[in-house]
């Protein structure tokens, strides 16, 4: 009997954990194709295959979903990883293939454009981008100032992959890979502060 029970609870935990999934998963979709104001509890419901009394359940508000939907989507590398000291070479190139007229979208760039605009939203995205990458990012990095410094190199890649991907300017679209990203990577050195960069006015290094 105890066996049955046992089986049984962890059949319900699994069927549970599955649901969650779905959740998540549907709402990273409908918050980054239609932002945090257009996307509605019950289309991600019905994306998920669940009610929206389910989504309820399990995340306890739309605001609630959109904060593990953030973490979801920032929570893993994109264009800056994890390599130790960081390389400004290896995230311009990377930024520069990700962001070329043929590469996948970029989510977590999508969802953070299509809801900055909402007040609640944009408190949300600002937890998740110096949480993850921001922090990421800042824990990387030698020297005064990490985090300023990390968050000027995100704008950089912000702006680059806005430019190049969502309005499409016709130098950035057109640009050679190999040699945006030599150019991005002299515009990020600063913020890496390798060999050879020269410090900031005002200090130590």
């Amino acid at each position: 009997m105890l066996v049955l029970m046992s089986a049984a609870h962890s059949a319900r935990r699994r069927d549970g954990a599955a649901t969650r999934e779905a959740i998540l998963a549907a709402a990273v979709v409908e918050f980054t194709e239609h932002g945090y104001a257009r996307a509605g509890v019950r289309q991600i419901a019905e994306r998920a295959g669940v009610t929206a009394m389910m989504v309820n359940r399990y995340f306890g508000s739309k605001e609630g979903l959109f904060a593990q939907a953030v973490d979801r989507a920032f929570g893993p590398p994109t264009v800056v990883g994890d390599e130790l000291p960081p390389s400004a070479h290896s995230i311009a190139r990377t930024l520069a293939e990700r962001t070329a007229p043929d590469a996948e979208r970029l989510d977590p760039f999508l969802l953070l454009l299509r809801s900055a605009a909402d007040p609640v939203a944009a408190d949300i995205v600002r937890q998740g981008v110096e949480t993850h990458v921001g922090a990421r990012l800042a824990g990387l990095l030698d020297g005064p100032d990490a985090d300023v410094r990390a968050q000027l190199g995100l704008a950089l890649v912000a702006g680059t992959w806005l430019l190049r991907s969502v309005v499409g300017t016709t130098a950035l679209g057109a640009a050679d890979n190999e040699r945006l990203a030599a150019l991005l990577a002299d515009m990020l050195r600063p913020v890496t502060r390798e060999a050879g960069t020269a410090p900031t006015p005002g200090t130590d290094g």
